[in-house]
């Protein structure tokens, strides 16, 4: 059962309590309700992704209370000030490079060296995040492809016994996805249009890069890229053998003879393969290059659920790199 709550003080510390413990909570913003779970919690993200639906393992936008809770995460230069001075609280995300201390987990980025940020607009979603006090990640409450819901009523429909509460704060006063903007390059990107109109963002960053950009000047990204998430040592997909050369990224019982093994879930669960999927690769690339290792041997994910987003993300860490010198950045691998 979804549990409702109302928009009063014990409701919104009820829902954060249900955060913190890695339930899954949908809340209005100003822009969609928000489907909320613990962006510093692999487990909790994974579940995310599960309720949803969602085929790929896209970055999630991380939501904050305030600027200074979300430039503690991020490296923040002066254009990203002065826009969070202008439109925060408010429906603009931020791509900006990854503090090395920051606490969100890879699941929820994606596995990027970048996160998207935001702080929304709304009291009851300021006061949420206010009590929780950790970064809150949120695509759209519905399932993946459906429209994004604008009031409670639409996320009931839809997501009625698969997510946990919803914090009903009445319908959304925008109703549009946020803008994102990527200020994580030397010139500004505008990722996707939203609440916050490519004139107001001209007058504050000056030049800036458009969608149709994209589709006319620069290559693909790397949510699009086959061969992104590769890491250093080549691999190998769907293996039934291993041998001692190979590190082994198993799931269930363990293929025996490899000369590194981490198990992404030995009990065949699929939501804890996924909250270990990038870890599990970056142990095995990491420790198997220092053992002298030549492949990562990957075991076969059951297609269906979450093992396709898993099986996903390990086609794209098999296949072949693309040549030195490309960019490959977009919408879809940014935010999700």
């Amino acid at each position: 059962m979804t549990e409702i709550l109302k928009a009063d003080p014990d409701s919104i510390a009820r829902a954060a309590s249900l955060l913190l413990e890695g339930k899954l909570v949908a809340f209005g913003t100003e822009t969609v309700y928000g489907l909320g779970a613990l962006a510093t919690s692999n487990a909790a993200v994974a579940h995310i992704f599960a309720a949803k639906n969602r085929p790929r393992f896209n970055p999630l936008i991380s939501h904050f209370a305030s600027a200074k809770a979300a430039f503690d995460h991020v490296e923040a230069n002066e254009l990203a000030s002065r826009l969070a001075e202008a439109f925060w609280p408010g429906p603009l995300t931020m791509i900006l490079p990854r503090k090395s201390g920051s606490t969100i987990c890879d699941l929820a980025t994606a596995g990027l060296p970048t996160i998207a940020v935001r702080v929304p607009r709304g009291k009851t979603a300021l006061a949420l995040l206010q009590a929780v006090g950790q970064p809150v990640a949120a695509p759209s409450a519905n399932p993946s492809g459906r429209v994004s819901p604008s009031d409670a009523f639409h996320v009931l429909r839809n997501m009625h016994g698969r997510i946990d509460a919803i914090l009903d704060s009445g319908p959304c006063s925008v109703g549009l996805e946020s803008t994102v903007i990527d200020l994580s390059r030397e010139v500004p990107f505008l990722l996707r249009p939203g609440g916050i109109t490519l004139e107001k963002l001209e007058a504050i960053c000056g030049t800036i890069r458009n969608p149709d950009d994209y589709a006319t000047k620069l290559p693909s990204s790397p949510g699009m890229l086959a061969s992104h998430y590769a890491p250093g040592l080549p691999v190998r997909l769907s293996a039934e053998s291993v041998d001692e050369h190979e590190a082994l990224l198993a799931f269930g019982p363990t293929l025996p003879g490899a000369g590194l093994v981490y198990n992404l879930s030995e009990r065949g669960d699929l939501e804890e393969a996924a909250s270990r999927l990038f870890a599990g690769l970056r142990f095995l690339d990491g420790e198997g290059q220092r053992r002298g290792l030549k492949t990562i041997a990957a075991m076969a994910v059951p297609r269906q659920g979450l093992g396709l987003a898993i099986m996903d993300r390990l086609r794209r860490a098999a296949s072949p790199r693309p040549m030195a010198g490309g960019d490959d950045d977009d919408l879809e691998s940014m935010i999700g």
